[in-house]
């Protein structure tokens, strides 16, 4: 009896040594050639940035170029793709996520940006990952569970090499698809694919996105008050920010029920608004609005009007994401803040961008990583606490409609919600 069951123990153990060693070798690959898609990706994005600073008229085409999406995805059957909330389905429903999204979300998201459209490009890093790490699942002919855990490798290889955050990247794949339940078995995959396509990034020359805080006040009580104060006001700005976002898609459908007119359309709002404001600064990303901030020079406006220019853009039909955006948003409303109420303003610009994205993609734990990433470990106190009260209070609203909200916020309960 003993010999049986050491011996059903031996090959248990075995077992387990064999998966451990196939995730190093396949999230290895993944790292690899998903870090090496992100880099090319990154270059790209700096590459049309530039182009557009460079030649503000570009802007003019931004209708023209939505045509050029929408053909796109026309003449590759891809009218419904739901971008990364496809990815997510894909996760936690089964849904099929086919390859061609991967140049498509690539060739449209350097055609938004060269043309001023303003989203941002971690969303899109989330989608050109994900399919990737799908199809090399297929390829390597992985069950439907093990091709799950690539599509998470793909996600963390690509946003770690597009954005250089490589802790927060390894965990937000794995944190945002079911809020309240972590994928724990991807947690080495994703830690390798993510590591790898940092080093790749670094190896190549892509920067991360990293920045300085000025002295960081002593925490005491009547600081802590005042980050609490600012992480409730973030988390409102949030469910704005995601109540915007998904209105805009409505009403462009509802006015505009074909994609070409939609688009069209879209581009000229954008146009008409970067001519109301007199300036580009709201366009493509928005990450020059972050350095400002960080000095204490944001306008009362500024947050409001990146929401509008997002919005717009993405609600048409043009591609990119809303990560960056909402850090824009989430530093200047901080920035806003911490000027209002004399309380370091650079402070509170970055977790002004740490509450605000906790709040839009529920995923306090990569919040708190990517905290320390882009801000370092001084902070810590001022971090825990903004993470902490938006995401309580950001409530149930979110990005992405395919993800599932597990377990309430406020009480031990498993609800099984989608995001608002």
């Amino acid at each position: 009896m003993d010999r049986e069951r050491l011996k059903h123990k031996f090959h248990h153990n075995l077992q387990r040594a064999k998966t451990s060693v196939k995730w190093v070798i396949f999230a290895t690959i993944s790292g690899i050639v998903v870090g090496a898609a992100g880099t090319f990706f990154y270059f790209c994005m700096s590459f049309v940035t530039d182009s557009r600073a460079d030649h503000p008229w570009l802007i003019w085409l931004l209708p023209f170029g939505g045509f050029l999406i929408v053909g796109a995805y026309h003449i590759l059957h891809s009218e419904n793709d739901s971008g990364t909330n496809l990815v997510l389905s894909s996760i936690h429903s089964g849904d099929k996520l086919p390859i061609r999204m991967a140049p498509l979300i690539f060739v449209s998201t350097l055609i938004t940006h060269l043309l001023g459209g303003s989203s941002g490009r971690e969303g899109a890093a989330l989608q050109l990952g994900g399919s990737i790490g799908n199809e090399l699942g297929k390829l390597f002919r992985f069950d439907e569970k093990d091709k799950h855990i690539m599509t998470m490798c793909g996600m963390s290889a690509a946003f770690s090499a597009l954005f250089g955050t490589p802790m927060a990247a390894a965990i937000f794949s794995m944190e945002v698809v079911s809020v309240g339940i972590m994928h724990y078995s991807a947690l080495v995959p994703c830690v390798i694919a993510s590591l790898i396509a940092h080093a790749i990034a670094g190896r190549f020359g892509a920067e991360a996105e990293i920045f300085l805080l000025d002295r960081i006040p002593a925490f005491t009580t009547g600081t802590a008050i005042k980050i609490s104060l600012l992480a409730a006001l973030c988390a409102l700005v949030s469910i704005l920010f995601c109540i915007l976002l998904h209105q805009a898609e409505h009403l462009y459908h509802k006015f505009f029920p074909n994609p070409y007119i939609r688009i069209f359309a879209g581009g000229c709002i954008v146009i008409a608004l970067t001519l109301m404001t007199g300036s580009q600064i709201y366009n493509g990303s928005g990450i020059a609005l972050i350095e400002p901030s960080m000095e204490g020079h944001a306008r009362p406006e500024m947050f409001l009007l990146k929401m509008l220019f997002t919005a717009a853009t993405l609600g048409a039909g043009f591609k990119g994401g809303e990560i960056v955006p909402s850090f824009c948003i989430g530093g200047t409303f901080g920035c806003l803040f911490g000027n209002l109420i004399g309380f370091s303003p650079s402070l509170c610009t970055a977790a002004g961008m740490t509450a605000v994205f906790c709040g839009v993609t529920n995923s306090p734990i990569t919040s708190l990583l990517i905290s320390f990433e882009m801000f370092g470990y001084e902070g810590m106190p001022y971090f825990l606490l903004t993470v902490a009260f938006s995401y309580m209070l950001s409530g149930y609203y979110g990005l992405y409609h395919s993800q599932k909200i597990m377990y309430s916020k406020f009480k031990t309960n498993y609800i099984n919600k989608k995001a608002e």
